[in-house]
């Protein structure tokens, strides 16, 4: 069984570098299509930011996650094993027609369509977590939007005497800032929730480590209250990695079908989304990058024109939003119940 849990904890970091490669668009998608880097230069800024935020960041998210979602004594090997691949499954699925889903709510559905599987809806635990992360869905392209609608009227005013061209060489530059902190935001986020699952695991599977010597007695945790440092650590560069080698399905369909960017739309959309989610994570609310840079993306558009948004698109989007919980949920749920002969 140790084997088993240890097999799990390699699934995990899986799904967190599926999470760079999917979600690698939210962070280089806005800074390649203002073509201020090219594609190689700007994952590789990204990924580096990504890692950094494992020596800054909090470890709010993994705790919310970890005890936040569903109840303790319903958690097992095989509960986080069928949600993990369930989140893997829908997030393969929306990369390869190029939609930008959530990653994060891909991991919380599947993780909770587990749960059910195993002990019905009372396995869920229905409180503060749920409604924030289900209020999020809603509210972080919301903000993202008005902030970056607001910093581009802020830009407009103070530069409306600039030409265009003055205004692009000066905040080409600029942009590079704005990426790596939206960077440092999706890993700040991100990179928690697998750090979240894995701690649970460790939780859940302590009476398969209890009475181990050696090597092994380091896994052994009492609760969720202490994340381990090789955790963070391999969390932080398996969606670092991932980021690394990229996602360009997404990143065409969010640097340039949502709407045409120049680098000042870039800068304030990228700015906008990080700042809605580095204050998402310091009070441990698991918010969609994808979802708050798309939002931000849209704000930019609207200060133009409404016209110069893609609407039709931007209206797929919001419905792979609404489907990506109940949708990874399904498939974590089915993947329990075919697993299920095998967990006696």
């Amino acid at each position: 069984m140790i084997t088993f849990v240890l097999a799990i904890i390699v699934i995990a970091f899986f799904f967190d570098f599926i999470n760079g490669f999917h979600d690698s668009a939210n962070s280089i998608a806005t800074i390649v299509g203002t073509r201020v880097l090219s594609p190689f230069a700007a994952v590789v800024w990204a990924a580096t930011f990504n890692f950094a935020a494992a020596f800054f960041g909090s470890t709010a998210v993994a705790k919310a996650v970890s005890n936040g979602f569903v109840v303790q004594s319903f958690v097992d090997p095989w509960v986080i094993c069928a949600g993990l691949i369930g989140a893997i499954i829908w997030n393969l699925f929306t990369w390869w027609y190029g939609i930008p889903s959530s990653s994060s709510h891909a991991l919380i559905g599947g993780f909770a369509g587990a749960a059910v599987a195993k002990g019905g809806f009372q396995a869920l635990l229905w409180g503060r977590k749920w409604i924030e992360t289900l209020s999020a869905i809603a509210l972080s392209p919301l903000f993202g939007m008005l902030v970056a609608f607001a910093l581009m009227v802020v830009v407009y005013n103070i530069f409306q005497r600039a030409t265009p061209n003055r205004i692009d060489k000066l905040f080409r530059p600029g942009q590079l800032v704005s990426s790596a902190m939206l960077s440092f935001a999706h890993g700040s986020n991100d990179a928690q929730k697998t750090m979240g699952i894995i701690v649970g695991l460790l939780v859940a599977s302590k009476g398969y480590f209890a009475g181990e010597t050696g090597f092994l007695r380091h896994f052994y945790l009492e609760d969720t209250s202490r994340i381990p440092y090789w955790v963070e650590i391999c969390a932080y560069s398996a969606i670092s990695l991932g980021t690394l080698l990229g996602g360009w399905r997404i990143v065409h369909t969010m640097g340039s079908r949502i709407t045409r960017l120049r680098p000042v739309g870039g800068f304030c959309a990228e700015t906008a989304g990080a700042l809605v989610i580095m204050t998402a994570s310091k009070f441990g609310i698991p918010v969609s990058t994808t979802h708050t840079i798309t939002g931000a993306i849209v704000g930019v558009g609207a200060t133009t024109r409404l016209s110069a948004v893609r609407w039709g698109l931007a209206g797929r989007i919001l419905w792979a939003w609404v489907l990506t919980i109940p949708a990874a949920a399904t498939v974590a749920a089915v993947t329990y119940l075919v697993l299920l002969p095998f967990v006696n």
